[in-house]
């Protein structure tokens, strides 16, 4: 087996709406299709990134909340490729998003932050 890329991440959105504007209006992701699956109850939002990877966003009736702090076994954040850490940073805090002080990864020299979605969510901000 020889893997090439990821292909998309998953997340679930307790608030559907609130959530598909905070990826497609504050990050700007463009929306690829939105679907509403009947039978589940649920919306599912394709939205791209330049590199051709996808987030789905995800709808469900009472999705349970999935504990993210303190650090917890599972996926720990979904780390965002960007070319330009302040000014990402700066976008963000226009849009009223915390972000949390600039740190440098100790092995590449690279900056980053973290900021989360609207459920929580830890997301990064790397810089290229």
């Amino acid at each position: 087996m020889k893997l090439i890329g990821i292909h998309h991440v998953a997340i679930i959105a307790s608030d559907y709406l609130r959530s598909k504007r905070f990826y497609t209006q504050v990050l700007g992701l463009p929306v690829v299709a939105e679907t509403y699956r009947e039978a589940r109850g649920s919306w599912k939002l394709d939205l791209a990134l330049s590199d051709g990877t996808q987030i789905e966003l995800f709808s469900f009736p009472s999705p349970p909340p999935r504990v993210s702090r303190p650090e917890a076994c599972g996926l720990r954040h979904l780390a965002l490729r960007v070319s330009d850490l302040d000014v990402a940073i700066a976008h963000l805090h226009a849009h009223g998003v915390q972000t949390e002080p600039v740190r440098v990864d100790e092995y590449t020299g690279r900056r980053f932050s973290f900021f989360a979605d609207p459920d929580d969510l830890p997301l990064e901000l790397y810089e290229a």
